[in-house]
């Protein structure tokens, strides 16, 4: 059986035991674009692969978010002292011990552009919540929604999602916006995200819901 057929009947199951309802998106989102850095979007480095799809498909929906004046926050991974900083996931995931904060591989790739009002912000672990003001700043801003682009998938996509549900942030998963090192753990993790916790929906969609509010 092919895994699109495997990950829907999973799915109907999930539906079946009453899980995986559809939440309403809210009227004050955000969005946050994660690790797309030139340590892991340029697939010539160690931990590198191409991303190109996605962060074309980011800069779609960053243009509509700038539109509506829409707070944008990038993160990216980095440490001053990995083994002290990074700890057990250093530790777990080595290839991390290269990614010192000033070098390029905790660079935003250069495709994309923040603007002035826009946030860079670093992290130390999978989640942009653990460890980061991120909270904090999102509740000052009132914002209720979080559109979450970026990599990867199955690692900070995840634990990022995950995270702003426990903080009272609705997290929307732009498909066509993250990416992972290979496609099963990328649409397992899609359709788990989907029944769990998130809403995992198309570009189009969140482009014509961003189109919707009145928010500028």
């Amino acid at each position: 059986m092919a895994v699109d057929d495997v990950l829907q009947e999973i799915m109907q199951y999930y539906l079946s035991q009453g899980m995986a309802r559809q939440m309403s998106f809210g009227q004050r989102p955000a969005l946050l674009v994660i690790d797309f850095q030139k340590g892991l979007t340029d697939a010539s480095r160690p931990a590198g692969r191409n991303f190109d799809a996605e962060i074309n498909n980011t800069l779609v929906l960053l243009e509509k978010a700038r539109a509506k004046d829409i707070p944008v926050f990038f993160f990216v991974i980095g440490y001053d002292q990995p083994e002290v900083e990074g700890g057990l996931l250093v530790k777990k995931l080595p290839v991390l011990a290269d990614f010192i904060i000033g070098s390029d591989n905790t660079k935003l790739d250069p495709r994309l552009k923040p603007g002035p009002q826009e946030h860079v912000m670093i992290k130390r672990y999978f989640s942009c919540f653990f460890g980061t003001p991120l909270a904090a700043m999102l509740n000052f801003l009132q914002v209720d929604t979080l559109l979450i682009a970026g990599c990867i998938t199955s690692g900070c996509i995840r634990a990022t999602a995950t995270d702003a549900l426990q903080h009272g942030f609705l997290p929307v998963i732009v498909s066509e916006c993250v990416g992972d090192r290979a496609p099963i753990p990328h649409k397992v993790n899609l359709m788990d995200m989907q029944a769990r916790f998130g809403e995992v929906v198309p570009l189009k969609q969140v482009s014509e819901y961003l189109d919707s509010i009145s928010q500028k």
